[in-house]
Parts: structure tokens; C-alpha cells; sequence
């Protein structure tokens, strides 16, 4: 059974810094290509970073030059680090394979950035 435990989440102000991890357990790290997902109030969630096993990294625009993904292969574990935070990255960020693994998703962590 694959779980995913995301973590370090929190309230940090316009321009600050936060480090997301996401330790997944079971085959889908190993095989996958892993991303960072995030769902704002109102909004559906959607994929704003993946990086494959290999490291090639893709971002989305919105957060481009912002936000690092990377991964340690060896402790199944996926990282975000978010500089330059703006309000609108406000939103429960989750961590899944890419394409997701529907019943994978964990409970996220929440990132609010305040103003």
C-alpha cells in the first residue's frame, strides 16, 4: 500500500521561505516520476512542479524561478522549497506520482501566505 506524508507546511509572510518534504513508502517512488500538486480555495488541484528519477525538473510558470523541486532516491523522500512566497500560493500542497496515483493522496500540508 502507498502512502505519502507531506509536511512543513505553515503561516509565512509575503517573500518568505518555506521547505515542503514528502516521504512515500511502497513502489510508486521508485518507478515514478514525482510531483508537487496544490489546491487553493475554490480551485481544483493541479501539478505546479514534478521532477523524474533521473532529476529533470518541470515547473509551471506561476512559480518558476521561485520553487526548487529535487528528491533523495535513497530516503523516498520529494522536496519543495518555496522562496519568495506571494499571497497567492496560498493552498494545500500535496505530493503524488506523475500522473497522480488517485488513492495515494495524503492529507497534505497547508501553506498560507499572508499579506
Amino acid at each position: 500500500q502507498v502512502q505519502l506524508v507531506e509536511s512543513g507546511g505553515g503561516l509565512v509572510q509575503h517573500g518568505g521561505s518555506l521547505r515542503l518534504s514528502c516521504v512515500a513508502s511502497g513502489i510508486i517512488f521508485s518507478v515514478n516520476a514525482m510531483g508537487w500538486y496544490r489546491q487553493a480555495p475554490g480551485k481544483q488541484r493541479r501539478l505546479i512542479a514534478d521532477i523524474t528519477r533521473g532529476g529533470e525538473t518541470y515547473y509551471i510558470d506561476a512559480v518558476k524561478g521561485r520553487f526548487t523541486i529535487s528528491r533523495d532516491n535513497a530516503k523516498n523522500t520529494v522536496y519543495l522549497q518555496m522562496n519568495s512566497l506571494k499571497p497567492e500560493d496560498t493552498a494545500i500542497y500535496y505530493c503524488n506520482s506523475v500522473p497522480p496515483n488517485p488513492p495515494s493522496w495524503g492529507q497534505g500540508t497547508q501553506v498560507t501566505v499572508s499579506s
